[in-house]
């Protein structure tokens, strides 16, 4: 029988929410904030190596070899979100701060997940081979791409990517990544027999660059800038773009006449962002005063995302 889902099962949401609730009750300021930066820094280096330790290069080959599957997906993760995340982002900017606005065109160019995305496929009777390879495959490209994307579509007042910020995701990111694919064949068969393990260095590292951005944002005022009718803006607006994320991403893998299993890896893969990529990443580019604000889209989209993945992943099982 099917394990069934749901966003209680999911310990990635009380890391959230700690972090959160920490950030705006004992916030790392003054001397604190440059020694939790680069904590931050060194735990999203470590996350980043075992990332490319446990990344099978076989994995990556077999998925670019699927061509029809992986571009579709990798343009409408990187082509299709982004202009609806700027859309959505222009739309925001007349009701709410310009900041969190800039963060819904943040949100559309991330990659999506590959651990809650390859569950639900399963749970939805999908492909999960497919899914695990074509989540994993765009995980990558994202470290990449979403950067040269977002700079892209803001502009250069909004987000100008420096020889700094470049330095610092070659570094941070990229080189990590590259030493762990270098390394994986001493660590892969270690690392996922410890799956357990390295899915909670995930949430700690998670946690702790959603702390030092939120940290910097109360800081800033978040608490008085950012009222109850705000935040209801801010649900309504991610609601639409989470609506307009499934129902386009099941649309086009239809027009693509995938498979009944490939579609339904293609919908989760397509539309469910990764706050694996998006805090640790948001942590390089923005400083902490921006960051807080920016992540803010992301946050909500990631708990409601899991809100109806489930019932959805049931209804397509039944279907």
């Amino acid at each position: 029988m099917r394990a069934r889902l749901s966003l209680l099962a999911d310990p990635m949401i009380a890391v959230l929410l700690l972090a959160t609730f920490l950030a705006v009750v004992i916030p790392a300021g003054g001397e604190a904030k440059a020694s939790a930066q680069a904590i931050s820094n060194a735990a999203i280096f470590v996350l980043f190596l075992v990332n490319g330790m446990r990344i099978a290069r076989g994995e990556i080959a077999r998925g670019l070899a699927n061509w029809r599957f992986f571009l579709p997906l990798f343009l409408w993760v990187f082509g299709v979100m982004p202009l609806i995340g700027l859309g959505m982002s222009n739309l925001a900017s007349s009701v709410l701060p310009p900041l969190v606005a800039l963060g819904f065109l943040y949100l559309g160019t991330l990659p999506s997940t590959v651990q809650s995305a390859t569950s639900y496929t399963s749970l939805a009777g999908g492909n999960v081979a497919l899914s695990v390879v074509g989540a994993a495959l765009i995980n990558i490209a994202g470290v990449f791409v979403t950067a040269p994307i977002f700079a892209g579509l803001a502009g250069s007042e909004a987000a100008e990517i420096g020889t700094d910020t470049i330095v610092r995701i070659g570094l941070i990111l990229i080189l990590p990544f590259l030493i762990g694919q270098a390394l994986q064949g001493w660590t892969i068969e270690w690392l996922a027999a410890r799956k357990k393990d390295v899915a909670w260095l995930d949430r700690i590292v998670i946690g702790i660059a959603v702390y030092v951005a939120f940290s910097g944002a109360v800081e800033q005022g978040l608490g008085t800038m950012f009222g109850a009718t705000d935040w209801v803006i801010l649900t309504a607006l991610v609601i639409g773009f989470l609506a307009l994320g499934t129902g386009g991403a099941w649309l086009s893998s239809g027009l693509l006449k995938l498979e009944r299993e490939d579609r339904i890896a293609f919908l989760f893969a397509g539309a469910q962002k990764s706050v694996a990529i998006g805090a640790p990443l948001a942590a390089i580019l923005f400083v902490p005063e921006v960051a807080g604000f920016v992540i803010a889209p992301l946050l909500l989209y990631h708990l409601l995302q899991l809100v109806i993945a489930a019932p959805l992943a049931n209804g397509l099982a039944r279907g």
